[in-house]
């Protein structure tokens, strides 16, 4: 990076760091020590834009900006936002069903709710479960995403006399920093440094988004064909087009060779059309609603209205994610195909002599592998200019993203073993105790996502699909028994432990039958274990669904459980979340038809 580039990233990381420290600490006002509502929810005061801005920057990553745009740039192309577009009905959902449940029994955690509704016991397996699935999966990831972003674009520099191009030298700048201000400010210093966060990443993602399609509208037309998904498009069409027609033109084909649908054929090895109607709305309504560092935040909430109105900017946020993610990494295949393979072999090639064979494009040369999550880092160091500061605050707004959700992570990790584990194996530590607790879990959990974050290179080919994948084990049951709790009042109390037992072994053995049984895995195991992860999960979810229903049938409740009561929030929900939830709800179809 140039002078004023440097100058402006490490302008905006301080000040973003600053900011949240400065705030969670009440502004330079004397309030003593933070006690654990202070800490871990933020003292119950977030109000509806921090709430929103926090949600999408704490979403908002790597696993987005590399995961999700290489997903794209590989075959899937628009197919990827379901992520994104189903999160937005989701978030309605969530908003005025979850929410209001939530808010009013005062808890801390998710897994405190499974407690008061079914027994200490469930909470006990959400809590363990969840903690190691969240250090071990997508913090991990996250970091080595981040890390990635890190290697790519700096390929080659070195600063302090660390090369930025080694994956550990990133792993660990991302880790410490994130570390940093979890440790001093809990969630207060989180949702306040995600304010600036959130909206530079939504400018920064414009920025990229405008710069591609302005690149693609001078590129060489000949060149641009080569990467076409459309077979009837030519150089000399392309040639009277400007920057956007070019995208359609190029990417604009029948399924599954276009990459403009968001229907997928039933085998696509990932979103096949049938996991639009189950599969894919069961991660979407884990992580929204039952995912402790998303939802950490709507327990924050001031009041229900403002939860609410925080849920529902959110939502429309999520409506745009997908054209400065999504789009860029079909970008990035259109104008970079040729690039985006994996350094590290390349390099090896080169070393030994070995010359390249094949079409760089359409072809995989046997000496490198393809690396579609190099797609948005490719994009970053062809694109930004140099020394006006705006490759400066890009850069910063991304990795400034990945600082906020690892930030996330660590908090809701710490809150976890503080509040569901410490504080019930200590019997009621005290308050200062408890966020002396969660401080110090923050530097081991983040200890931990480092030393597996850099082997992740060796064992993963997407980091988007690796993340999605492996909370199969626990977002299946967790949904199950949340929707039994709050919908079916008659489900026991035994009713929470068996679901979330029932789910890992089905998954488990729907994903690993043909390794675990061997030649006698049963011909339907083996065609399940072929099937989309999406799928299994749906099939997953449907065993813990049966397994409610019988217990159900088998021992109901005589009378309803009674649920603790947190007189201090202010339960009334807002008409205007719900009259702006359902234009979200109405955009999203729009958006669906318009790329169906």
């Amino acid at each position: 990076m140039g002078v004023v580039d440097l100058l402006v990233f490490v302008l905006f990381i301080v000040s973003v760091i600053s900011i949240g420290l400065i705030k969670s600490s009440g502004g330079g006002e004397d309030k003593g020590e933070l006690d654990a509502q202070d800490y871990f929810l933020a003292g119950r005061g977030l109000t509806w834009w921090l709430v929103g801005f926090s949600l999408i920057a704490a979403n908002i990553s790597t696993e987005q900006f590399v995961g999700m745009s290489g997903k794209a740039a590989d075959w899937l192309g628009m197919a990827i936002a379901s992520y994104e577009w189903m999160a937005a009905v989701t978030l309605i959902f969530v908003a005025f069903v979850f929410l209001p449940k939530f808010l009013k029994s005062g808890i801390y955690t998710i897994p405190e709710y499974l407690e008061y509704r079914y027994n200490a016991f469930a909470r006990a397996i959400m809590a363990v479960s969840t903690l190691i699935i969240l250090v071990g999966v997508p913090t991990a990831s996250v970091i080595y995403a981040g890390a990635k972003v890190i290697c790519v674009f700096f390929q080659g520099e070195v600063l302090f006399g660390l090369d930025l191009g080694n994956i550990v030298v990133g792993c660990w700048i991302i880790g410490v920093l994130a570390a940093m201000y979890v440790f001093a400010g809990g969630l207060k210093a989180c949702a306040w440094a995600d304010l600036v966060q959130g909206a530079a990443l939504i400018v920064a993602g414009g920025i990229v988004t405008y710069l591609a399609i302005t690149t693609l509208a001078n590129a060489d037309p000949q060149e641009l064909v080569k990467t076409s998904r459309n077979p009837e498009v030519t150089a000399e069409q392309l040639a009277g087009e400007g920057g956007l027609k070019r995208f359609f033109s190029l990417n604009t084909a029948p399924v599954p060779e276009g990459k403009l649908h968001m229907v997928r054929p039933l085998d696509d090895a990932e979103i096949p059309w049938s996991a639009l109607l189950v599969g894919l709305w069961i991660p979407n309504f884990f992580y929204w609603g039952l995912n402790q560092y998303i939802t950490q935040r709507t327990l924050g909430s001031k009041s229900l209205a403002e939860g609410q109105k925080g849920i529902v900017f959110a939502a429309f946020l999520k409506l745009l994610i997908p054209f400065i993610v999504v789009v860029p990494g079909i970008l990035a295949y259109n104008l970079y195909g040729d690039q985006l393979y994996e350094p590290a072999k390349e390099v090896a090639a080169e070393a030994s002599g070995a010359p390249e064979t094949g079409n760089s494009t359409d072809e995989n040369p046997p000496e490198r592998k393809r690396d579609f999550d190099a797609a948005f880092p490719t994009l970053l160091r062809n694109l930004l200019p140099l020394g006006v500061g705006i490759r400066g605050f890009v850069i910063a707004a991304i990795f400034g993203a990945v600082v906020s959700s690892l930030a996330s992570m660590l908090n809701s990790a710490s809150t976890i073993f503080s509040m569901d584990i410490y504080n019930k194996l200590k019997g009621q530590a005290s308050q200062g105790e408890l966020v002396l607790v969660g401080r110090v879990c923050t530097v081991v959990f983040v200890l931990i996502a480092l030393l597996i974050a850099q082997q992740l290179g060796d064992v993963i080919s997407g980091i988007f699909s690796y993340i999605q994948e492996f909370q199969g084990f626990i977002s299946p049951g967790i949904l199950g028994v949340f929707l039994f709790g709050l919908l079916v009042p008659t489900a026991p109390r035994v009713a929470g432990t068996i679901g979330l037992v029932v789910n890992p072994i089905a998954y488990a053995l729907f994903k690993f039958s043909p390794a675990l049984l061997g030649d006698a895995n049963p011909a339907v195991l083996a065609q399940v274990a072929e099937w989309s992860f999406l799928n299994r999960m749906a099939l997953s979810f449907g065993c813990v669904l049966t397994a409610l229903t019988l217990v159900t049938v088998l021992k109901p409740l005589k009378t309803p459980i009674e649920m603790p009561v947190n007189e201090d929030m202010d339960v009334s929900s807002s008409p205007s979340a719900k009259f702006l939830g359902g234009v979200v709800v109405f955009l999203t179809a729009v958006l669906y038809w318009y790329f169906w």
